[in-house]
């Protein structure tokens, strides 16, 4: 069973720029308020400058004003249960406490995760504060 936030998830792939690798990844990140933002990869030549679906999401979400998350679900073509990157995990970190639900759309079934199962002990604003006390 897939819930709505997987199905837009997987609608955001057919907006996908992937002419390298062929991967289409879609996101769909839900704000506190219920809004859904969707994001999908685009991709570069040199694949450093290449989006990433769930950045592509928080960036609109942020950009309207929105900084509080509840859910995101995250697809792609294959149904492969693709979890976000590492560089992904660490930008919902900046937003997003560690009970984050981040659902992954293996086809018929999903798996849930926590943000903080996927990125433990994450650098976040405290570890900049304590490093600036360190330096007084």
């Amino acid at each position: 069973m897939t819930d709505d936030l997987i199905e837009r998830a997987r609608a955001a792939l057919d907006a996908a720029y992937v002419p390298y690798s062929e991967y289409t990844v879609g996101a769909a990140l839900r704000t506190a308020d219920g809004t859904v933002f969707t994001g999908c990869n685009i991709e570069n030549a040199n694949f450093s400058n290449s989006l990433h679906a769930e950045e592509v999401a928080i960036a609109e979400a942020v950009k309207r004003g929105h900084r509080t998350f509840d859910r995101l679900a995250v697809t792609s073509g294959a149904r492969d249960g693709i979890t976000p990157c590492g560089m992904c995990r660490q930008t919902l970190a900046e937003f997003c406490d560690d009970d984050l639900p981040i659902v992954c759309d293996e086809g018929d079934e999903t798996t849930e995760y926590t943000l903080g199962e996927l990125l433990p002990n994450t650098m976040g604003p405290e570890t900049l504060d304590a490093a600036r006390r360190t330096d007084e």
